[in-house]
């Protein structure tokens, strides 16, 4: 004869069976959740602790249903917190976790359900059962979740504010040469560091600005690194909200195309839209440092010429080096570029006209065919601006033309900041 339950009854029988085998059910649902989600995959103590969580959650689970305790009443195992925190400090995405909850549930249903079956009771005794259990597990699962997923995310602030300081203090020591254990920086920074690498400094003009570019910087680095070829998360250091270092793992004779880069750019939001110097690609821990110092320096020189047409920089480009090198005392090299260039040197469309056609027309072995091909003009107009220019020297180009060029070229970098 089928026995009659009440419903506190039948699913407090139910719970204690369940809880009598809860060290089996705990390893077969850590079993499936490893297997289902990939993010939960470890071993060791990680391993352990995914264990004990899940064993705390059905604890409390079936406890609630034996003694019919609201899941307010119910502490929140210490194991789940924990396991939480170390799921963020892992970089393991917080949906990953959620989800856990979500397939815990299910299998937890599973078994309940089988058990309901093992037990002499009514259909409509089991359905009475079921929906108490169904009902008490939901409203275990939303209530602790929520709970886990503010543990998560606070300790994921603290994680990655750490690390962002540990990351910064490594790179710091790295670039100041005090750095002597690879390994450990390696591991500290999360980048290898005996690789070539190509270094860059990302910045938006608006330094006051109230939103901190992080993200922006971050994103930009990523399109960055997928145009270069590397394999490697570059590394991006924020230095403050309006700027960052980047490194990024590249083949030595990597040649960055600054015109695709400048479209990436815009791809990473805005505005405002970020601008990027780089340095040269260099090899190893030195030349981790070289390439960094390489697109500091080009990153001045931007910014002293501070034209927003040309939001992307390579030391690498012809006449940035010793542009970089006069940047370093204005005063002093406008001085001696108005004492060389003389009228060439004003500051107004039509000089610079000049200036642009002279070098050009250095850069082209002092050919007039050459230079109006580049500029796709005609040759005549090309020696009209070249005897123009000769008329605003006050002298022949062949006189000094090696101070003229150089001079040239500091205007073409530096801009209005040495015109007079």
């Amino acid at each position: 004869m089928t026995d009659r339950f009440t419903t506190s009854a039948l699913v407090e029988k139910v719970a204690a069976n369940l809880h009598d085998k809860i060290g089996e059910l705990s390893n077969a649902m850590r079993d499936r959740l490893s297997t289902r989600i990939v993010e939960l995959e470890g071993e060791g103590a990680i391993f352990d602790l995914l264990y004990a969580s899940i064993e705390g959650n059905v604890e409390n689970i079936l406890h609630s249903l034996r003694h019919d305790i609201v899941v307010d009443n119910i502490e929140p195992p210490s194991a789940a917190y924990e396991y939480a925190r170390r799921l963020a400090q892992r970089g393991v995405p917080v949906s990953a976790l959620v989800r856990a909850y979500r397939l815990g549930q299910q299998f937890l249903l599973e078994q309940a359900f089988h058990e309901f079956e093992t037990v002499d009771a009514e259909p409509e005794q089991r359905a009475a059962g079921l929906e108490r259990v169904v009902a008490v597990t939901f409203d275990y699962i939303d209530w602790i979740s929520q709970r886990v997923i503010t543990v998560y995310e606070s300790e994921r602030e603290r994680w990655l504010a750490e690390r962002s300081s540990a990351r910064a203090s490594r790179v710091d020591d790295i670039l100041a040469g005090t750095e002597t254990d690879v390994d450990a920086a390696e591991s500290v920074i999360g980048y290898r560091l005996r690789v070539p690498h190509l270094g860059a400094v990302l910045w938006v003009h608006e330094t006051g600005t109230q939103q901190d570019q992080l993200s922006r910087f971050t994103k930009a680095a990523g399109a960055i690194a997928e145009h270069l070829g590397s394999k490697r998360i570059p590394l991006v250091i924020p230095r403050d909200r309006a700027s960052a270092w980047a490194w990024f793992a590249v083949r030595e004779d990597v040649e960055p195309d600054l015109d695709v880069i400048r479209s990436l750019l815009g791809e990473a939001g805005g505005p405002p839209v970020p601008m990027v110097a780089f340095g040269r690609p260099q090899s190893g821990l030195a030349g981790f440092r070289r390439t960094h110092e390489e697109a500091v320096k080009a990153q001045q020189v931007t910014t002293i010429r501070d034209d927003p047409t040309h939001p992307v920089t390579s030391f690498g480009e012809p006449g940035l080096k010793v542009a970089s090198l006069l940047a370093h005392d204005l005063d002093l090299t406008r001085d001696w570029i108005h004492d060389t260039l003389r009228e060439l040197a004003l500051d107004d469309e039509h000089h610079d006209r000049l200036r642009h056609t002279l070098l050009l027309f250095f850069q082209h072995e002092s050919s007039y065919t050459a230079t109006a091909e580049a500029m796709l003009m005609h040759k005549n107009s090309v020696k009209y601006r070249i005897a123009s220019a000769e008329k605003a020297l006050g002298r022949s180009i062949s006189t000094d033309r090696q101070a003229i060029e150089l001079a040239l070229t500091a205007c073409n970098w530096l801009g209005p900041a040495v015109l007079v």
